[in-house]
């Protein structure tokens, strides 16, 4: 009879199997019929991946010793005078992670058969030194190691709002998910004992797994949808969490699950990295480039109207969510060891297929660009440079009348370690925008790019801008901007010269989605003034529920710009994304919350319109608090009218829990809430 007992073990079991960390001892009870002899000896076994090998390092063949080894297998026995022996088995903390299965062959002189003990699952472990993923700080390997919720960070530069999210590592069968995404993976349908032995290292896990979370190469978990036409799947913002992604995936015979965005994708690859023991962390840019041809600059384009034009695969996306991941960099020295980003949304193709990282977070900072992984791509989303053009539809000629460098990469936050609040990392991606440094940096990334890839300087030339603008704008907001409330705004011009200019400004107002992507003309209007020596005036300008409702995308935008055609002058654009907020959705526990006894909730929604509302959904979900995802269906709701919905709760284990909760109707889609539950034992 062989029973298996765990020492300081920083894990959570799934079902009976031991779930143990690299470098770490665990204990094994082997009875036998009689006490062991003099002479008489144990031989342990350890392996993984379907072709084990020495060499490879996905076997393990080692004795009983006196000490315990840092750097190898070993096993040793612990005192008995009984039948019954107690031996303590370490791993080194650079083995493979993955499931073992763990033999044993007594003998005696002669040969004996071996004979299985069971399986195990060996994970990353930041808590020993010794390992790639040490993380030293205790507080952080709870944020970034085991806490199964959080929040991200959405909206635009002039919004910034957060919504929470059910990472649920810990839960049932998330595990065995998360084996069963690096056995899918194209790496190991190549070479799957090659693929086995490389699952030491940090790095090449999450590379894997940012390839093969998106499902465009592998059959991966999330197919990735930004048309605004979600039928045939869930749409990406009605996700709440990973748990449901990732069961959905398995049960369909890992067919990727319809569909998720940037958001989605992050939070499922932090739910895969965090489960295999790598601290992560999830990042959101705000003014977050997509420059597809490597040169650090993005396009943007608009006609005569003031419509945006889609020239060229370039973007700005109002934001854009990936992560950090914590591990050493062996690969390119000490300097670069720390946070390295991953990212699993698939916007380019990286050695032929849709992965991203991991990147040093340092060499980002630093410009080093030619160094592994992806590097130029993510140094572009957080610094590259901005160029506008107009673009003359008949002619076909494009016209540079900007070029800045300081609105893209702003506000790159992350949640902080133990509470909801938002920390800025911005400045360990870049230096201050404007600062000398910024610039040396900038151009040092365009030289090692020139080097690296072989780009033509003079291909990559910046377009002049023939002078400098003789008028300035910005759009301002004019009141709440809320779903089912007339927009106001005013457009402020002023005439930096000291000559009366003529302007006509012709402007439009788009919904679209949060990537840029225009969806649907909903305004335009134009006006025209003679600006007298540095006047500014305003120009108020209102864009009515009716106008928009019909065509605003779940991401709740619109982009509104203004083309300034001055008389004797460069064009100026004028824009502005604006958010619109939901009505809110009020959540309430009612008592305190204690392991095995109900808890009452209740949800309170107000329908906020002059119109009914029908076809209403509330869902909640959250880990240890419901088993899977609660819906419950509820009566329209007249103009003004409120619903009461109660939820009853039972939390099956004790701690810090959230409750997500998530609204839809046919005119607010996706209106979300969480709450914090302290449940007690």
């Amino acid at each position: 009879m062989v029973l298996f007992k765990c020492r300081t073990c920083h894990l959570v079991l799934s079902g009976t199997e031991l779930i143990v960390r690299r470098g770490q001892a665990f204990t094994i009870i082997l009875t036998f019929n009689r006490a062991l002899q003099t002479g008489e000896s144990l031989t342990f076994i350890a392996e993984t991946g379907p072709k084990p090998s020495l060499q490879a390092k996905t076997q393990a063949v080692f004795d009983i010793s006196s000490t315990a080894s840092n750097s190898t297998w070993s096993a040793v026995q612990q005192p008995t005078n009984s039948s019954s022996v107690s031996i303590s088995i370490s791993s080194p903390a650079n083995a493979a992670i993955g499931r073992y299965k763990l033999s044993v062959q007594p003998a005696s002189g002669g040969s004996a058969s071996r004979r299985s003990l069971g399986t195990f699952v060996l994970l990353f472990n930041p808590w020993s030194s010794g390992d790639d993923v040490f993380m030293s700080d205790s507080t952080e390997r709870k944020e970034y190691v085991l806490e199964e919720f959080g929040i991200v960070f959405v909206g635009n530069i002039n919004h910034i709002s957060k919504m929470g999210w059910n990472y649920g590592q810990f839960q049932g069968d998330i595990l065995n998910i998360c084996l069963s995404i690096l056995d899918r993976s194209l790496n190991y349908r190549k070479d799957p004992a090659t693929d086995a032995s490389r699952r030491n290292d940090p790095k090449y896990v999450g590379r894997v797994l940012s390839a093969m979370v998106n499902g465009n190469n592998d059959n991966g978990v999330i197919w990735g949808n930004w048309s605004g036409n979600y039928s045939g799947g869930t749409s990406p913002s009605s996700w709440n969490g990973s748990v449901e992604i990732l069961r959905k995936w398995k049960d369909s015979g890992f067919k990727p699950v319809k569909f998720g965005q940037c958001w989605v994708f992050a939070s499922v690859l932090t739910t895969a990295l965090r489960c295999l023991g790598i601290p992560t962390r999830m990042i959101s840019n705000f003014n977050s480039a997509h420059d597809t041809d490597r040169n650090l600059s993005v396009d943007e384009y608009y006609d005569e109207s003031g419509n945006p034009l889609k020239i060229g695969e370039d973007s700005i996306w109002n934001f854009h969510v990936w992560n950090e991941s914590w591990f050493i960099r062996s690969d390119l020295g000490p300097s670069y060891n720390g946070w390295q980003i991953l990212d699993a949304t698939p916007q380019e193709q990286s050695e032929g297929i849709f992965q991203c990282g991991p990147a040093s977070l340092i060499a980002i900072k630093e410009g080093d660009v030619d160094l592994d992984y992806d590097s130029p791509f993510v140094f572009a989303e957080v610094n590259a440079d901005r160029i506008t053009w107009t673009y003359d539809i008949r002619t076909r000629e494009a016209k540079p009348i900007s070029s800045e460098t300081t609105s893209v990469g702003q506000f790159t936050s992350t949640k902080a370690v133990g509470s909801y609040d938002r920390v800025d990392v911005t400045n360990n991606y870049k230096y201050a925008e404007g600062s000398q440094k910024e610039r040396e940096v900038y151009e040092k990334a365009r030289s090692k790019l020139r080097r690296a890839f072989g780009f033509n300087p003079t291909s990559e030339k910046r377009p002049e801008i023939d002078q400098k603008p003789d008028i300035s704008g910005k759009f301002k907001v004019d009141g709440s901007l809320e779903i089912g409330k007339d927009v106001s705004l005013i457009l402020v011009l002023r005439n930096l010269t000291s000559d009366a200019k003529t302007v006509k400004a012709n402007m439009t107002a788009w919904t679209i989605v949060y990537t840029g992507k225009p969806i649907h003309e909903v305004w335009k209007d134009s006006l025209s003034h003679t600006f007298a020596p540095e006047e500014e005036k305003q120009f108020p300008i209102k864009i009515t529920y009716a106008e928009y409702q019909q065509n605003l995308t779940r991401d709740n935008m619109i982009q509104v710009t203004a083309l300034c055609q001055v008389e004797s002058g460069i064009d100026v654009v004028v824009g502005r994304n604006i958010n619109l907020d939901n009505p809110d959705l009020v959540m309430q526990v009612l008592s305190d919350a204690k392991v095995n006894e109900p808890v009452n909730v209740e949800v309170v929604f107000t329908n906020p319109l002059d119109q009914e509302v029908k076809n209403c959904v509330l869902q909640a979900e959250g880990s240890d608090l419901l088993k899977g995802k609660l819906k419950i269906e509820m009566p329209s709701l007249q103009p003004r009218q409120s619903s009461k919905v109660p939820i009853e709760i039972i939390p099956t284990k004790s701690g810090t829990k959230q409750l997500l909760v998530n609204f839809s109707c046919d005119k607010f889609p996706d209106v979300k809430a969480f709450e914090t539950i302290n449940v007690a034992k």
